[in-house]
């Protein structure tokens, strides 16, 4: 393998399992850390390392890329906004309703499918099926992500994700009036015991940890706060597992919301509105910013703030 496919990483603290490690140091899927250290290419003092085995803090592995190869994917032109692309990175607005990529079976229509119709090229290192896909935002939740156009990028940015260098903020409309102007949520989030489709706040040694701050920008009469979130960890579904938890959940949203819904919604008002991160190449501090989608400032508007 030539030095362009190998990888180092150290971890900064204890995780539980291998692969949870590696796909967070790697900025990859669980399932595909999982595959690599299946297969013998992730090792630590030059011997192969298990998914389950337990990581501790300082530890140093090595892993072995394999080579990238073409994807069975085809370019389709799909609708969404890219805010700013050059050849490194493109940061696009996605819309609510379009999945980020493809699953089982289903390799169509998904925001990949138009990156690659829209981009010249998309890093390999996340699999032939997430190409240049670095972090994910839910199918139901608008906003702002950022595509990896290379490998040397993606390296650059899932490493950033890493270490919390990478700044990722929300809003969205929330049942409820909140308390506080301010807080911080820490909890363990993995799969639900009683859904596994969903997830939930479940005991440490069930879930991986999960840090969500946030702070109220306007409170309206008839119930409702809106709220802004900022993300420490990215846990599949983490900002909804945690307003259902603190008892607010987010307006909309099928799955951890109210079951009757005052407004007629496709799905959950939370938006990716800003996101700050380093340019792999240059090392400039950049900040792109992305408006309330219609739908969202329509119920908003039909509200009275306090």
């Amino acid at each position: 393998m030539s030095e362009e496919n190998r990888r180092t990483a150290t971890a900064e603290h204890a995780y539980p399992r291998a692969d949870v490690f590696v796909a967070e140091a790697l900025g990859i899927s669980r399932s595909a850390a999982k595959k690599l250290l299946d297969e013998g290419r992730v090792t630590a003092g030059g011997a192969p390392v298990k998914a389950a085995r337990a990581v501790a803090a300082g530890e140093r592995f090595e892993a072995e890329i394999p080579a990238p190869r073409e994807a069975d994917l085809t370019p389709q032109d799909i609708p969404f906004t890219v805010v700013y692309e050059d050849g490194d990175i493109a940061v696009v607005n996605k819309p609510q309703g379009l999945t980020v990529h493809a699953g089982s079976g289903n390799l169509t229509g998904t925001l990949v499918n138009g990156l690659l119709y829209r981009l010249h090229s998309l890093s390999s290192i996340n699999g032939v099926v997430r190409p240049g896909i670095v972090h994910r935002i839910d199918k139901d939740t608008s906003g702002l992500l950022v595509v990896a156009e290379n490998d040397a990028a993606h390296r650059s940015l899932a490493e950033q994700i890493a270490k919390k260098e990478c700044a990722r903020e929300y809003l969205a409309l929330c049942e409820g009036n909140f308390p506080e102007e301010r807080g911080r949520v820490e909890t363990y989030i993995g799969r639900s015991p009683s859904d596994r489709k969903k997830m939930a706040v479940v005991p440490k040694e069930k879930g991986r940890f999960a840090a969500t701050n946030w702070q109220v920008e306007r409170r309206y009469r008839e119930g409702y706060t809106l709220v802004r979130f900022f993300l420490e960890t990215g846990r599949t579904h983490q900002i909804r597992v945690h307003c259902k938890y603190l008892g607010h959940p987010i307006v909309g949203d099928p799955v951890y919301g109210a079951k009757k819904q005052r407004f007629h919604l496709s799905g959950q008002l939370l938006h990716a509105c800003r996101l700050t991160l380093t340019h792999p190449r240059t090392g400039e501090r950049m900040t792109f910013e992305a408006p309330l989608p219609d739908y969202f400032v329509k119920v908003l508007s039909g509200l009275t703030e306090i």
